[in-house]
């Protein structure tokens, strides 16, 4: 049985310094470019106060109103994917010494973080991108290390966006797992509880006082107003995964191909996605190369070249494997669906391709 207790707003700087005496980097949302984005913060003013924002297929806008919430907002402009698949970084590198013999050194970034105000649909990002790096047959130990180290806060929902659609996947605005602490903003602090020890020893630290019945029936009503306000949805996953799967000459996939640029604006804000490429980077002078890994995108004519040929030439097929993989052959491959409804891909999109429509259209079509 869960222990809720409460944090006032004016306690948040306790919490913060709590981690800083620990030693993590700490990431938060606060308002950068007229965007609501993790980033280094200081103290709890650093938060995006007051801020909320507007989302629908390719736009997106903030607001500053003037309710004293820090997380009124419905959802960062990325996910916390970059602090653990980071979008560059060296695998090895390999030098040259004094006698001209190479050798070769594996390069790990190992940066510790504490993360503060992570949505239920990123929980469940870091958890299909745990399938991926970790819990495959390859572990990816530069992922491991930070993934093992970082501290979750999570931040319940009370509102969300207009191209939100994780009800329909199953999922909901109440974080059930993959935290260390949860919380849940009401008028004037959180009502939270922890999931691990590590959360637990955080809440005894920092002496809370038990929530009350009234702070914790109101955190629960503002959660579950989530569902009567979120309206996009897809079919039952069993249902979309066979028509998906079904479906490769379906006329769709012509249809969307049309309008598509193939930019990967929803792969880069995807956060479950992973593809990636690795280049060489040798110094001028011979003596040094780094091996690098960097994001890439299944749209890019590149990442299908294979053996002198373009195999997916075409952006109806490279549309049709992203939305295939994402949707249906994505649990064949790592016993997970592919996708948490985050609705990130058709807010950055910049021709508004909704998924959702995109599933809808085939699903209703189905004759398999």
């Amino acid at each position: 049985m869960s222990h809720f207790y409460f944090l006032p707003h004016k306690r948040l700087d306790d919490l913060i310094g709590y981690f800083k005496a620990k030693g993590y980097e700490i990431k938060a949302p606060t308002v950068s470019e007229e965007s609501i984005v993790y980033d280094d913060i200081e103290q709890a003013a650093d938060l995006p106060w007051g801020y909320i924002d507007e989302q629908s297929p390719a736009h997106y806008k903030v607001t500053k109103t003037a309710e004293d919430k820090a997380f009124a907002w419905s959802l960062t402009v990325q996910s916390v994917k970059p602090m653990l698949f980071e979008e560059k970084e060296a695998l090895w590198q390999v030098k040259r010494d004094s006698q001209g013999k190479l050798k070769f050194e594996q390069c790990i970034n190992a940066r510790k973080y504490a993360v503060l105000g992570v949505r239920p649909c990123d929980l469940r990002a870091i958890e299909i991108q745990d399938r991926v790096f970790v819990e495959n047959a390859y572990q990816d130990v530069r992922y491991k290390t930070r993934r093992e180290q970082m501290f979750i806060i999570a931040a319940n929902c009370t509102t969300c966006h207009s191209n939100c659609f994780c009800i329909s996947l199953g999922d909901g605005p109440q974080a059930d797992k993959g935290f260390d602490m949860a919380m849940t903003e009401i008028d004037d602090g959180f009502v939270v509880e922890s999931g691990s020890d590590d959360g637990r020893a955080l809440i005894e630290e920092l002496q809370l006082n038990p929530a009350t019945g009234q702070q914790t029936h109101l955190a629960e009503v503002k959660v579950n107003s989530v569902y009567q306000k979120q309206h996009k949805s897809i079919p039952p996953l069993a249902q979309v995964e066979k028509a998906l799967f079904a479906n490769h000459d379906h006329p769709q996939w012509e249809d969307v191909a049309k309008r598509c640029l193939s930019c990967g604006s929803c792969t880069q804000a995807c956060p479950t996605c992973f593809c990636h490429t690795e280049k060489e980077q040798p110094s001028l002078d011979g003596d040094n190369s780094t091996h690098i890994r960097e994001w890439d995108s299944c749209f890019g004519l590149d990442h299908s070249y294979t053996h002198g040929e373009l195999y997916r030439e075409k952006p109806k097929y490279r549309y049709r494997q992203w939305l295939t993989h994402k949707f249906s052959t994505w649990r064949d491959q790592f016993r997970t669906k592919g996708c948490v409804g985050c609705g990130r891909c058709v807010t950055w999109c910049p021709v508004s391709i909704d998924v959702t429509e995109e599933i809808n259209a085939i699903v209703k079509e189905d004759k398999s």
